[in-house]
């Protein structure tokens, strides 16, 4: 059973670490050549110490580590596509198409492969055609716009290097290289390529028409010049030898002269007829020549007024929009400075309600203190201010600047009393007492500050002193006031809550005047006796 045991523990110590050497060895990575293998996850840091986002092996294997470690692959298949740019704008302002075919794939340089497996991981291959279309697209644009129609037709080597120095130079960015260009045909909408062609076919056309009847006419010469010879030679011959046969040579010579003028007047025509058609032939290529010429003098200037009325109509449309955009500003301002105006005016209203319901609830709750009497809520009011009235008497004559009244008192008069306390009284009567203030207003002292009584006649002995008279003032000064704190007293102390009133605006009372004329001689007064 010991036995057994052990065997069982190195079982399952062998079970174990075998696999644990299979988990592992799947781990080991191995790159196949038309891939590139991405591992991300913590792959370490850069040359200038920041976290790299990946790392990218070709042709290599590698070891990804569990939990901390990922991979995937990127195919190095050729991606080819159709781009068939349309409308294309050129230097001399002409639209053309080119349609043509590009073949890209994914760079195994290492900083582009980098690029690749930052932009291109998990993509699928019609999105890595679409990206790279739209790429290929603007580049295309962009070097038609900096090329003549006639260069890109003639010189395509020229067209083509431009295409893979600025499209090659974009397609790294996000991880791709350009492997082939090839642009199929080139053509336009107004018939520009075609007229150049029909041009240049009409040229040639005419060159070998004219180096044609050059030959033509060389060779007819040179038949006539050995014609020529030939004949002389003869006719010298026959002269030499036949001498006695002149008739039949003045009958050959006949026959000869009318048969060069046949063949004079037969190459003759061939000659006018070649003339001719060589003209016709050179007026036909004029003509074609001048066609093309006056089509591209239209096609210019039907550019020139494009351009031309294109700026002008964008300038009428800036001018258009920057007034309305100034004409916006002017009606957001205004109405911003109305609503304003309208928002300030409606709490100025709403603060002028508040305070009006405010002081009509105040008025309320004192009627209703008062029973539901409005005369006594009134007198209650009038309580509160008895204060104030009373020290608008006072100060009615207290600032009189009076140093002193000399009064000749030349004794009773006819009503018994004596100068001086006529103008004593004179004095003292032209400070409006409470009740004629009350009368003026419209209404009536309370009951409990007294009622009106008519005055008793009190005689005044007459005075021959200053000192008699200020101590009957002052005394009637004293008794006045302790009879309107008396009262005054009394109101505060009933239990009627009384609501504040805002206090008006004191008057200031008009100084009283005083008529010196009633005076008497002997008499003197301080102003300070009158206080």
């Amino acid at each position: 059973m010991e036995n057994f045991g052990v065997l069982l523990v190195i079982c399952v110590i062998v079970v174990i670490l075998f696999a644990t050497l299979i988990a592992i060895l799947s781990r080991y990575r191995k790159c196949p050549s038309d891939k590139i293998l991405v591992i991300y996850g913590k792959v370490g840091t850069d040359e200038f110490g920041q976290p790299r986002s990946a790392k990218c092996i070709h042709g290599g294997a590698a070891f990804i580590v569990p939990v901390i470690q990922s991979y995937q692959y990127l195919d190095l298949t050729p991606i080819s596509m159709n781009v068939d740019l349309k409308n294309a704008l050129s230097k001399q302002n002409i639209r053309i198409n080119v349609p043509s075919r590009f073949t890209v794939g994914i760079s195994t340089e290492p900083g582009v492969m980098q690029n690749a497996a930052e932009r291109l991981l998990g993509l699928k291959l019609i999105e890595i055609q679409e990206l790279a279309r739209d790429i290929i697209f603007g580049q295309l644009r962009l070097i038609i716009a900096t090329m003549d129609i006639e260069e890109i037709n003639a010189d395509r080597d020229k067209f083509l290097i431009a295409i893979s120095k600025n499209v090659e130079i974009e397609l790294k960015k996000i991880g791709l290289r350009l492997i082939n260009v090839n642009v199929t045909d080139i053509t336009d909408e107004s018939g520009y390529l075609e007229a150049l062609g029909k041009e240049a076919a009409a040229k040639a056309v005419n060159d070998a028409k004219k180096s044609v009847a050059e030959k033509n006419r060389d060779g007819e010469i040179g038949q006539a010049n050995a014609q020529q010879e030939q004949r002389v030679q003869v006719s010298a011959a026959n002269a030499a030898a036949i001498e006695g046969e002149n008739r039949a040579k003045v009958a050959v010579a006949q026959s000869e002269a009318v048969r060069r003028e046949r063949e004079a007047e037969a190459l003759r025509q061939a000659t006018a007829a070649e003339a001719v058609q060589s003209a016709k032939a050179k007026q036909e290529a004029y003509a074609a020549q001048q066609e093309a010429e006056m089509t591209r003098a239209q096609l210019e200037k039907a550019t020139q007024k494009a351009d031309v009325i294109v700026k002008a109509e964008i300038a009428k449309e800036q001018a258009e929009i920057a007034a309305e955009a100034e004409a916006e500003v002017a009606r957001r301002k205004a109405r911003g400075e109305a609503d304003a105006i309208f928002a300030k005016m409606e709490a100025e209203a709403k603060g002028q309600q508040e305070i009006l319901t405010r002081q009509a609830e105040g008025m309320r709750k004192i009627v209703e203190a008062a029973g539901g009497d409005a005369n006594a809520a009134v007198k209650l009011l009038i309580a509160e201010k008895i204060e104030d009235l009373v020290s608008i008497q006072v100060e009615a004559i207290k600032n009189i600047k009076i140093d002193k009244i000399t009064v000749w008192d030349s004794g009773k008069g006819a009503d018994g009393k004596t100068s001086t306390a006529d103008f004593i009284s004179g004095m003292m009567q032209s400070v409006p007492p409470l009740n004629e203030l009350f009368k003026q207003a419209g209404m009536e002292l309370p009951d409990l500050l007294g009622r009106e009584h008519p005055e008793e006649a009190i005689e005044v002995p007459a005075i021959s002193s200053e000192i008699t008279e200020e101590e009957n003032k002052k005394e009637e000064t004293a008794s006045r006031e302790k009879r309107i704190q008396n009262a005054v007293s009394a109101v505060k102390n009933q239990p009627v809550k009384v609501q504040p009133e805002r206090k008006p605006e004191e008057k200031k009372p008009e100084s009283n005047r005083i008529d010196y004329s009633v005076l008497p001689k002997d008499s003197s007064i301080k102003l300070d006796d009158l206080t």
